[in-house]
Parts: structure tokens; C-alpha cells; sequence
């Protein structure tokens, strides 16, 4: 069963994570791949949501494995960010490669703090 629940959170994660890459990718006309970098901050923050809730409140073990591994797993992708910094460098735009490193772990981490700091927020 809890393979079916993390495979069911995957389904669903996956094509999001495709479906905010063309949406924001159309908007841009940029090297930067501010798709994959808004995938990963949106999974990033449901993550950090997911957690403040299953700290501050009993959330079922099918809940967490749906959303976290599940749908947050497949929201995000770090081969997709490795693969694009690395076409950054190769393309010689080490600077944007440098950058959507540095920016992505940044952004990635601090919307993993405001997920938890909002979910603990709202259950206490």
C-alpha cells in the first residue's frame, strides 16, 4: 500500500513539475531555467508545509507518503538542475550556471523554511 500511495503522489508530481516548466519556460526567453527553479521552490515549500503539519499535528503515514515522497518527489528534480547547470557551464554561461546553483539551493531552502514556519503557524 504504501508503495501505491507514493507512486500515486509521483503520478501526479510529475506532470505538475513538466506543466510549471512550459508555463513559466513560455513567459521567459532566457538560458535561465526558471521552470525547473520554480518546480523545485513550489515542492520545496509543500515539503516544508507537509513537515510543519506532521510536527505540529498527527498526519496519517498515507498522507505524509503521498505528498512528501510522492507528489514532492516528483515535483522536484534535482537530475533536471544538475543537467541544466551543467548545460549552462558547457554553453559558457558559467556565471548563470554559478548562479542557478547558488540561487536554486537558496530559494529551495528558504521555501522549505516559510512551508513549515506557515503550517506551524496555522497548527498551534
Amino acid at each position: 500500500m504504501r508503495f501505491l500511495l507514493v507512486a500515486l503522489g509521483g503520478a501526479v508530481g510529475a506532470p505538475l513539475r513538466y506543466l510549471i516548466d512550459r508555463a513559466v519556460e513560455a513567459r521567459h526567453d532566457t538560458a535561465f531555467p526558471w521552470g525547473t527553479f520554480a518546480a523545485n521552490a513550489v515542492g520545496s515549500a509543500i515539503l516544508g508545509a507537509l513537515t510543519g503539519a506532521a510536527l505540529s499535528t498527527t498526519v496519517p503515514q498515507q498522507v505524509q507518503l503521498l505528498l512528501g515522497p510522492g507528489l514532492c518527489g516528483g515535483l522536484t528534480t534535482y537530475s533536471t538542475f544538475s543537467y541544466e547547470t551543467l548545460r549552462l557551464a558547457e554553453a559558457g554561461s558559467r556565471f548563470l550556471a554559478a548562479a542557478n546553483v547558488i540561487v536554486s539551493v537558496l530559494a529551495g531552502l528558504g521555501s522549505v523554511y516559510l512551508g513549515l514556519a506557515v503550517a506551524e503557524a496555522v497548527f498551534r
